[in-house]
């Protein structure tokens, strides 16, 4: 039998049986497969290894071998996320309307599963555990294909959850890893229509375009991240620093950190350069407009192509505007969709902000680093959406369900 086609039946078998499990036989089977990883934590660091010798070996840079690179505290961090989410309440069932028609019908909306769901991914091994937990807790079955800088260790990671569901009596197919990372094969999965009803990408541009354009699978779209902070006229200076330094520097290779500065021309010539001692203190370089420069001789000038990038690098761009208005029309062309911030302490300004910004996350007087499903009180997150339907922002559980009537008679027809 066809590789896929067979990965395909088992996941939509297994679909059928998650469906119907109770609250409390999924949180025990979370808490084995919690268990099992940390049982398994050395085999995974020595998998792990394999990765990042071999992205090293190949030129990858250290920012996004941080997304790769395995260590104790972050496969915790994975076991402790499998627990969070066994703690949050279990969305599927829950009804959410009911309401009696005048002909008698009882008719009400139920949360169920979407059923098969199917991840393309790219570097970070911690989706792997984060995907299958949320899945599992809603009733779908995950088919997985992360990338092949990172596939060793998703491999001993889907074999320590598969273990843990063996343990409890769960369908270890469940979770399913395809570990031949062709892009022959990527391209066959887009069409499984038969198997898969939602595929969600994870990572580049490239990725997520491709994804996209090919696929004949309803996707949900998780965007990158050209995350902007405004500094209003109005910003308090060390309010201002301290946000922008966690955003961009705190961890360089992530979709929330922040890779591009607009800010107002009246306090321009004071902040910015505060914010270049600030930024070139931690190795971080400012590619900044003509007026931007003219204030900093140490920024370097930036292209059209700079205000578009994702650097996921010491990198950041920088525009120098002279209103809240032309701060938001620059935000709304360049940004991504993703998570944008204004530092200000006029209430007008930041509420005109929050209304007028597009994207799936607006802050006032914060780091854009906190667009996170932990964070945002979900538990682990399968991806940030950066679409419009069917969800939005950090995805949790209730992202991962659908909706279907559930209607009650006694014996109606249809006149």
């Amino acid at each position: 039998m066809d590789y896929l086609k067979d990965i395909g039946m088992r996941a939509k078998n297994a679909s059928a049986k998650l469906a119907l499990m109770l609250q409390n036989e999924k949180n025990d089977a979370l808490k084995a497969c919690a268990a099992a990883l940390m049982d398994r934590k050395d085999e995974i660091l020595k998998a792990n290894e394999e990765d990042v010798k071999r992205s090293r070996k190949n030129g990858v840079k250290e920012s996004l071998i941080d997304r790769l690179l395995l260590t104790p505290e972050r496969i915790k961090a994975m076991a402790d996320g499998l627990l969070e989410v066994c703690a949050l309440p279990d969305p599927i069932g829950e009804v959410l309307s009911m309401k009696v028609r005048p002909n008698g019908l009882l008719i009400g909306e139920k949360r169920v599963p979407l059923g098969v769901i199917g991840i393309i991914y790219e570097s970070r091994p911690n989706v792997t555990a984060d995907a299958f937990a949320l899945c599992f807790k809603t009733g779908n079955a995950v088919i997985l294909r992360g990338g092949s800088d990172a596939i060793e260790s998703n491999k001993a990671i889907v074999k320590a959850l598969r273990q843990g569901l063996k343990e409890t009596g769960i369908t270890e197919d469940a979770v399913l890893i395809i570990e031949d990372t062709s892009r022959e094969l990527v391209s066959q999965m887009m069409r499984m229509n038969d198997y898969i009803d939602v595929l969600i990408p994870r990572g580049g541009y490239g990725l997520i375009k491709s994804v996209k354009e090919n696929s004949t699978i309803p996707v949900i779209e998780t965007g990158t991240g050209n995350c902007h902070i405004y500094v209003d006229e109005y910003a308090n200076f060390d309010m201002a620093l301290n946000i922008i330094d966690n955003a961009k520097t705190q961890r360089l290779g992530v979709c929330n950190a922040c890779e591009s500065l607009v800010i107002h021309e009246k306090i321009s010539g004071t902040f910015i350069p505060k914010l270049y001692e600030r930024l070139n203190a931690k190795g971080v370089e400012i590619r900044a407009d003509e007026k931007g420069c003219a204030i900093c001789p140490g920024c370097v000038p930036a292209t059209e192509e700079d205000f578009y990038a994702e650097y996921l690098d010491k990198i950041i761009s920088l525009k120098v505007v002279g209103s809240i208005e032309e701060a938001i029309a620059h935000i709304n062309k360049y940004n991504t969709k993703h998570s944008d911030a204004i530092i200000t302490d006029n209430y007008n300004n930041a509420m005109k902000f929050l209304n007028e910004i597009d994207a799936a996350a607006v802050y006032v007087n914060a780091s854009t680093r906190f667009t996170d499903g932990h964070e945002f009180g979900l538990g682990a997150e399968i991806g940030i959406s950066t679409q419009k339907l069917h969800a939005r922002g950090p995805m949790g559980l209730k992202a991962l369900t659908t909706t279907k009537y559930i209607i009650f008679g006694n014996g109606q027809i249809r006149q």
